[in-house]
């Protein structure tokens, strides 16, 4: 069975360990999409066809990214040691957040959450 891509494991997997430079690009990937689509939606004119779309289409991205930015929150949190469920935090202040844990740097060595930055624990 072939691995699972690594862009799945960035975004969607509670796995391993994420760097401070990693975490920063990837998390703003979550933040545009829901930008684009917002701006799409806010650009329709209401109650046509297309708005109720863009609306539908913002809600499942929406979503998606929250999980994805608590998945990539979680593997940040686990650079420094520490659990997964320090990453509830991203669910009320993502975009503060993100900023945030972008500054701090890693825990040098192995730790609990895998050996090295920016890849899967080890199996």
């Amino acid at each position: 069975m072939a691995d699972k891509p690594q862009y799945f494991w960035l975004f969607f997997s509670l796995s391993g360990r994420l760097s401070p430079s990693a975490y920063a690009w990837a998390g703003l990937l979550p933040f545009l999409v829901q930008l684009f689509l917002l701006y799409q939606f806010a650009r329709t004119e209401p109650g046509t066809a297309a708005s109720e779309n863009w609306a539908l289409a913002s809600w499942i991205a929406i979503l998606v990214t929250t999980w994805s930015t608590f998945a990539l929150t979680a593997k940040r949190f686990h650079d420094f040691g520490k659990p997964t469920y320090y990453a509830l935090i991203s669910l009320i202040i993502g975009a503060i957040l993100l900023i945030i844990l972008a500054f701090f740097k890693s825990d040098p060595g192995p730790n609990r959450y895998g050996r090295r930055t920016n890849a899967p624990a080890d199996s």
